[in-house]
This record gives C-alpha cells, sequence and structure tokens, in this order.
C-alpha cells in the first residue's frame, strides 16, 4: 500500500514521473538543477578553460573538480533552504538586514541591463560565422526576441525540456570533440595531484570559483519551486538533481580542458579574448579536421549561449519578480511574482529590449565599470550569505550546516572574496590608465 507521505508527494508531480513505490526514479532527477548549472556555463567560461588548458595542459584539472565540488555546495544550500524553510532566497536576504536589499535591487538592474547585450551576442557570434547573410546586430536581436518568447509564453515544464536539449547538444559536442583531440590520460592522472603552475594563480582561481558561478546559481530555489518541489520531503531528490547536473558540468568543462591542451596548445595560437576566443577555435577546428567538426562545434556554441539566454531570461526574471513583490508589499508567491506576473513579464522585457540599445553605442565605459564592480560582488555576497541563512534561527535545527559543510561555504567566500577582488580590479584599472 502507497504511503500517505508519497500520496502527498504525488500531487506535486504527474503520475507518470512514479514508480510503483511512489517513488520518483533516479533517471528522471535531472531537471532544475541541470537548468542551473547549464545556464552558468557560457562562452566566455568555455574561453577561459580552453586557455587555461592551452597554457598549462591538465596542471589545473584538479581545479576544475575542486569547482564542481564548490557549486554543489553552493546550490544545495541555496535549494536547502528554500525547501526547509519554504521561503524564497530573496525572503532570507531580507532576513540578515536591509543592507541586502540595498545591494540587490541596483545590482539585479544594472547587471540585467549589461548581461542582456552581452547573451544576445554571444548567441548571435556563431549564427553570424554559420550565415553570415545577416549581420551580428541583427542575429543579436533575433536571440534576444527568441529567448523572450520562449520565456514569456512557455511553462517551466517545456523550459527545461529546451534546456536538456540544448544541454545534449553541447554535451556531445564538446565531449565528442575532446575524444577526437585523443586526451593524454597519464598527464590527466598528474592533474589531480594540487599544484599551482608558475603564473597560474588567476587561471587556478577562475577555474575552481569562476565557471559556471552566476547570479543563476541564487535561482536554484525558484526552480524547485517551479518544478513542484517546494517541502522538505523533496531534499533528498534535490540533492540528486544537483549532484547529477554538477557532474555532468564537470564533465564538460574537463573536455574543454582537454580541447585546450590537445588543440589550442598544439596549435601555438592565442585565442582573442572573450566570446570571440570561440570563433578562433573553430577556424582551427576547420583546418585539422575538416568542416564537419568545425561546424559542429559552432552548434555547440550556440547550444552554450542560448542556453544561457533562457536560462537568464526565466530565472533572474523569477528573482526580480520576487524581490520587486516583496518591495510593493506583495508575498512570495503571488501572481504578480510568478512566471507570467506583470513583474516578470516587466524584467523580461527590460533583459531584451533596453540592452540592444548596447549594439549601437558600443561599451559605454561607464556601465561597463559600474557593472564589473557589482558583478565582482556577487558571489561573495551569495557564499556569505548562504553562511547566515544555513545556522541559527532562520533554518529548523535538522537542516541547519554541519561543520563540514560550513567549512566548504567558508572555503568558497574566500575564494570568491579574492576572485572578485581580482575582478574589481581589473574593472577600475581604466581609471588609472
Amino acid at each position: 500500500m502507497t504511503s500517505g507521505k508519497n500520496l502527498d508527494d504525488s500531487k506535486l508531480v504527474a503520475p507518470a514521473t512514479l514508480d510503483p513505490d511512489g517513488k520518483l526514479p533516479k533517471w528522471k532527477i535531472v531537471g532544475p538543477g541541470l537548468v542551473v548549472a547549464a545556464t552558468g556555463v557560457g562562452a566566455a567560461d568555455m574561453v577561459a578553460t580552453l586557455v587555461a588548458g592551452s597554457r598549462y595542459g591538465y596542471a589545473l584539472l584538479w581545479a576544475v573538480i575542486l569547482g564542481v565540488i564548490l557549486k554543489i555546495v553552493l546550490v544545495e544550500g541555496a535549494g536547502r533552504y528554500t525547501l526547509a524553510t519554504g521561503k524564497t532566497i530573496f525572503e532570507g536576504w531580507r532576513s540578515l538586514g536591509k543592507w541586502t536589499t540595498w545591494y540587490f535591487g541596483p545590482y539585479i538592474m544594472l547587471w540585467g541591463f549589461v548581461y542582456g547585450a552581452t547573451a544576445m551576442s554571444s548567441a548571435a557570434l556563431p549564427l553570424a560565422a554559420l550565415f553570415p547573410l545577416l549581420p551580428l546586430p541583427v542575429w543579436a536581436v533575433l536571440m534576444g526576441v527568441a529567448g523572450l518568447t520562449m520565456v514569456w509564453f512557455g511553462r517551466y515544464a517545456i523550459f527545461e525540456k529546451i534546456t536538456a536539449v540544448l544541454v545534449g547538444i553541447m554535451f556531445v559536442t564538446v565531449v565528442g570533440l575532446a575524444v577526437i583531440a585523443a586526451p593524454d590520460f597519464p598527464a590527466m592522472l598528474r592533474g589531480l595531484v594540487p599544484i599551482i603552475p608558475e603564473g597560474g594563480v588567476l587561471y587556478t582561481l577562475a577555474l575552481a570559483g569562476g565557471v559556471g558561478g552566476t547570479i543563476t546559481l541564487a535561482a536554484y530555489g525558484y526552480w524547485l519551486r517551479e518544478k513542484g518541489w517546494s517541502t522538505p520531503r523533496w531534499m533528498k531528490v534535490m540533492r540528486i538533481d544537483n549532484r547529477m547536473a554538477y557532474v555532468m558540468t564537470g564533465i564538460f568543462v574537463v573536455a574543454m580542458l582537454i580541447v585546450g591542451a590537445e588543440v589550442v596548445g598544439a596549435a601555438g595560437i592565442t585565442l582573442s579574448a572573450g566570446d570571440k576566443g570561440l570563433l578562433d577555435l573553430s577556424t582551427v577546428l576547420n583546418e585539422k579536421y575538416g568542416a564537419v567538426v568545425g561546424t559542429g562545434f559552432l552548434v555547440g556554441f550556440w547550444a552554450a549561449s542560448f542556453s544561457s539566454i533562457i536560462g537568464v531570461w526565466n530565472g533572474v526574471s523569477l528573482m526580480f519578480a520576487d524581490f520587486w513583490g516583496n518591495m510593493r508589499g506583495k508575498k512570495s508567491g503571488h501572481p504578480d511574482t510568478m512566471v507570467g506576473g506583470k513583474y516578470f513579464k516587466f524584467y523580461l522585457l527590460w533583459l531584451t529590449f533596453p540592452p540592444m540599445i548596447l549594439f549601437l553605442l558600443g561599451s559605454p565605459i561607464g556601465l561597463i565599470l559600474a557593472y564589473g564592480v557589482l558583478g565582482s560582488l556577487f558571489m561573495p555576497f551569495l557564499a556569505i550569505t548562504l553562511l547566515g541563512l544555513l545556522n541559527g534561527k532562520r533554518i529548523p535545527h535538522e537542516w541547519r550546516n554541519r561543520w563540514f559543510t560550513n567549512i566548504a561555504l567558508s572555503i568558497c567566500a574566500l575564494l570568491f572574496i579574492i576572485l572578485g577582488v581580482q575582478q574589481l580590479i581589473t574593472a577600475v584599472k581604466p581609471l588609472f590608465g
């Protein structure tokens, strides 16, 4: 006989997803975690990993694995807080003091304005290379409108399926390329020993803390709610979802490291900064392996970039809607703060159309500077606030951090503070010539 607990759980998930015992099959426990992992890995992360591989070979493989573990800890913390308390991450931040609101409000507006242009341009680059009949700005506009349309009219289940398809494309493309490149397995084993090569401190930090780390990590709790996983009885399911998704991310990043070591390094080229470095790689692939492989990689590049668009358009819009709803005196869960609500739709429009101005203006120095300063401080903000939320009276005793989780989150906080300071210095450097 099915227990009462399982009967309650079955209300949250379509019956077709339950096995005869009323439990969720493990092969279907990949949903919100896959979305947050796919959204966090963009073209810039791919280029950073390629460059690290080309410069240091497999010496920083251990940093990739460490990064996967740290992301699992961070995302699990965000998910655990939501499931254990029934509150959103923004409600948690507000409980820590008004300073969190004063930081998050300006941040999410400025970040969305600049990131919108960055994401649309990134997804447009491979399409402009594949189909040069249309100029890059036109492709960028089309990508933004496509993302807006999918998120505006699509339900979460559809959004999750589209993301899974895009992840499949980018995963098969990049891992397949790594197999073709024939990795040096003995060198990979040596790369598991933690060492920092000469001049490789920043790359080590970037691989351990930067790849897959964005504001969308904090959106995990909102996607759990959209999935229907909203009570502590989903805790085990959430943890499996999170771990499986980031293991896949780790495999993807290792594959990029292999390509960097075996293809970029062997070719002796220097990749362009930012997303354009992936266009350089596609040129090398065309020359070394033929047009099929080069074209396939551009398709994977597009899938990685477009998955970030729809992930941010959905997840960060939910975060903004919750923030603004709370500022207007409407509790989390009010229709205006949900998918399709007016605050959600406002931020969707904000992400899509105002950033198109930047296609005409280029890169306004002041705006990019402000974006860099705020962006460098978000991941430390997330790690530190999770330490506050997951200890003490803000969370039921059984779901509070254990000592080892506090150590892991403290390492995350320290790592992101160091990374943040480095990014901050990079952002303000133009002011000093």
